[in-house]
């Protein structure tokens, strides 16, 4: 089994750093175009399936990559983004993109020690569904040998591949937040049983 794990197109949200979470924010013209480029660069890749968050950002990136092709696109909730609660919408960082809300500032660089809004979700409570969906994914047999695309969020794609590596929180970012569109490549490997990351963060047409 092989997945790309995309993180979806840009948003408005996302230029003026907004914090989205599990608010619907679409794709602005800027990412739907990424996605396209995304799309020609992975041409070649013969998918068999999808699993996409049911947030429409994640959604229009899947439906954009997999134009033309018969893909059965699957939406599926555990990989959908973090939620914030009441941080949602909210913009913790200054003209020069550093984050002055200490909240947000634990979250992105402090990881271990963050604490969630009201309303929010837990690194934790994002570890163990994303790591679920993982576990779903190797127990199936029909889907070996299969190739996937996940098309899920910044957050949530840090935390499938912290499952992956098996990491404490500490290191949860690894080399920060991934870009938009950025595809990761994992292998499920049978002897051993295990994932492995063979590509992280490619961004096409960049």
């Amino acid at each position: 089994m092989r997945l790309y794990i995309i993180r979806h197109g840009e948003t408005e949200w996302n230029q003026s750093m907004r914090l989205q979470g599990q608010t619907d924010v679409a794709l602005n013209e800027g990412g739907r175009s990424l996605a396209r480029v995304t799309a020609s660069a992975l041409h070649a890749v013969s998918f068999d399936l999808c699993f996409t968050s049911p947030l429409s950002r994640a959604k229009e990136t899947a439906q954009l990559v997999l134009a033309g092709r018969a893909v059965p696109i699957l939406e599926d909730s555990r990989i959908q983004e973090i939620g914030f609660g009441a941080g949602e919408g909210r913009r913790v960082r200054n003209a020069a993109r550093e984050i002055t809300d200490p909240v947000f500032y634990r979250f992105f660089h402090q990881p271990e020690q963050y604490v969630a809004p009201e309303g929010g979700e837990s690194l934790d409570e994002l570890l163990a569904r994303t790591g679920a969906f993982l576990e779903e994914l190797a127990s199936r047999r029909e889907l070996m040998g299969k190739t996937i695309l996940v098309s899920t969020h910044g957050a949530a794609s840090r935390a499938l591949l912290a499952n992956i590596r098996n990491c404490p929180k500490t290191d949860f970012w690894d080399t920060g937040v991934p870009k938009n569109c950025a595809v990761t490549i994992v292998d499920r490997e049978m002897e051993p049983a295990r994932w492995v990351i063979r590509e992280q963060d490619v961004v096409y047409g960049m």
